[in-house]
């Protein structure tokens, strides 16, 4: 298939849509571009509302409800709770419990990683007691993002915008999780992500912009949006010797398969 043939059925599994400048222009490009389905991520409390307002006033658009780590950072468990976030899990569109987990790429202190455990644990219990999968953020970090989700029973959820190598992916699939490559995976850097992304089970792998991050090449360095996900899904495909239409069909019917109450 040349670049030139349009790609269809493509599913963004994670962007933040209500972060992008202008999201009603941003899911008109991406539906033009072959993008039938995106999951708009939320972060915090305080943009929740955004997050379910997009998905609840377009079709073909889904929401998460979560506690990001660089949030969780800043919020004293002696002080705050999850009240929030439980009434959001059980919105309209609402089909996972994330963006969560622990971000130790800034080196931080012991208080903030505590936090951070805190509250990745508090949300892990609140998928399982919901039955709902989980969207992990995870950076450097491995050990505790493997033990919290060990010790939290819960077998269902996808590793975010992958940038560990193989054992950390080995690892969460031995749990049940999925892996889910971003346009990261273009970098000439990104030797590691391009070594994940080949040996990931097909059924197992998804894909995603991050939107508006991380723009894959040839827009390394724009903001990010939906309607590049073809440029990651044609790269991961060369990577892994596939056709490109069958890795997309593969990839978002892994995406319904995980997040089951999309397909509903």
């Amino acid at each position: 298939m040349s670049d030139s043939q349009l790609l269809t059925g493509l599913v963004d599994s994670h962007c933040h849509l209500n972060f992008l400048e202008e999201p009603t222009a941003s899911i008109e490009r991406a539906r033009a571009a072959g993008v039938a389905q995106m999951l708009c991520i939320g972060v915090e409390e305080q943009s929740l509302d955004q997050v379910l307002a997009v998905a609840q006033g377009n079709s073909g658009i889904w929401a998460t409800a979560g506690l990001h780590p660089e949030s969780a950072a800043k919020l004293d468990p002696r002080q705050h709770n999850l009240e929030w976030l439980a009434r959001g899990l059980i919105q309209d569109k609402v089909v996972a419990v994330g963006e969560m987990g622990l971000d130790y790429a800034q080196d931080p202190d012991a208080d903030v990683k505590a936090w951070q455990q805190h509250w990745f644990a508090e949300q892990l219990h609140m998928a399982k007691a919901a039955e709902l999968p989980v969207v992990v953020h995870t950076r450097d970090a491995r050990q505790d993002t493997l033990k919290l989700i060990q010790d939290s029973g819960v077998t269902r959820g996808v590793l975010h915008c992958f940038t560990e190598d193989w054992a950390m992916a080995e690892a969460a699939l031995d749990i049940g999780f999925f892996i889910s490559i971003s346009g990261i995976v273009t970098f000439k850097n990104a030797a590691n992500v391009q070594a994940v992304a080949e040996r990931v089970p097909l059924d197992r792998l998804l894909i995603e912009t991050d939107a508006p991050w991380l723009a894959p090449t040839p827009h390394r360095g724009k903001p990010n949006e939906p309607s590049f996900l073809p440029h990651t899904a044609r790269f991961v495909a060369q990577l892994r010797d596939t056709d490109p239409g069958a890795l997309v069909a593969a990839t978002s019917a892994n995406f319904f398969r995980l997040f089951d109450r999309a397909a509903v």
